[in-house]
Formats: structure tokens, sequence, C-alpha cells
């Protein structure tokens, strides 16, 4: 079964509008015969958990003991599979390896560093390619202005790997279109 990992922050809470889109998220994959890979806690992780299992699909949960020493806690309810590492370093590896395709939903430092290291693996192809499809406009942003001020250093075939959206709806397809594009390779 084709496996997704969604990265995205812990802060949405149920009844946000985050927690919303990423509970939506979960359920689109899923009804689009994708298992769900997230770090397996709370905020959009709990939320596409959530949205994926009540769809019929398959959740694995990647925790990590270095998470729970500093913030206690289990994984969520949703997750059906978990998938457990000593360290922050190896739950991150394992949700870029475990992937066939990454989604970003909007997040922190952590979202951050997710988008940042496989990106990087895509680039000195330490990882076979996959999509990395990064929604929403701030992050968009995030990336213009990385590339106004370090773009000498980022050469224009290394950009490609990111592919932005506006919408979870876009992110699927996105998902969809690119992996049909390397499954057919």
């Amino acid at each position: 079964m084709r496996k997704v990992t969604v990265f995205g922050g812990a802060k949405p809470q149920p009844g946000d509008v985050a927690y919303q889109e990423a509970y939506n998220l979960g359920n689109l994959l899923a009804k689009a015969g994708w298992s769900v890979l997230t770090g397996g806690y709370i905020g959009t992780m709990e939320a596409v958990s959530r949205g994926a299992s009540e769809a019929g699909g398959h959740v694995i949960g990647v925790t990590c003991d270095e998470i729970e020493k500093w913030r206690p806690m289990a994984p969520n309810r949703w997750v059906k599979e978990e998938w457990r590492f000593p360290s922050l370093n190896e739950r991150m590896q394992k949700l870029i390896d475990g992937c066939d395709a990454a989604i970003a939903l909007p997040g922190g430092v952590g979202t951050l560093a997710e988008i940042v290291m496989m990106w990087n693996q895509l680039i000195i192809a330490a990882i076979t390619p996959r999509p990395l499809v990064i929604i929403g406009l701030n992050w968009k942003r995030v990336f213009d202005q990385l590339l106004d001020s370090q773009g000498i250093y980022i050469p224009e075939k290394d950009q490609k790997w990111l592919c932005f959206v506006n919408d979870i709806q876009s992110a699927v397809q996105g998902v969809e279109k690119i992996w049909s594009k390397i499954e057919g390779c």
C-alpha cells in the first residue's frame, strides 16, 4: 500500500480551522488509497490520523522517546500502527524513509526541519524521487524569502523538488499526479 507522510504542527485543536483542514486531508488521502504516516501525537498529526481512520484508512504514528520525555503524552487514539524510535532524528528520518510521498501542512520549526531535511535528501539522491507537496501561501513566502536571500546557493534544478499548493484538494491531486509520473519512470 502506498504511504504518504504528513508533516504539520502540534498546535491546532479540535474546532480550529487548521485542525479541520488536516482532518479533511487525512480523509481524502485514505479515500484515495493512501496509508498515512504522521508524527503520531496532537494537533495536525491527530487530525490527519483521525480523518484517515474514520475514512477506513491505515494510520501509522511515528513516535519517539525524546518527544515524550519533553512533553509527556501517548500516541493519539487513531494510530493503528506505531513505529517508535529513541530519538527525534531517527523519527524524522523514518517519516521520510517510510513514505512514497510527503505533504506538509502549516507548522513551526519541526515542520520546517522535516521539509528541509527531505528536500535536501531528494537533492543529493539519498532517497528515491518522491513527491514533496507543501500547502499554503505562508510556506511559499518562507521559501521565496530563502531563495531571494540565499538563491545563489540553491540552483534551479534543486528547487524543482518543492511543489507548492494552496489547499488540501490540490495537495492530494499533486501527490497523485507526481506519483504517477515517478511510478511510470
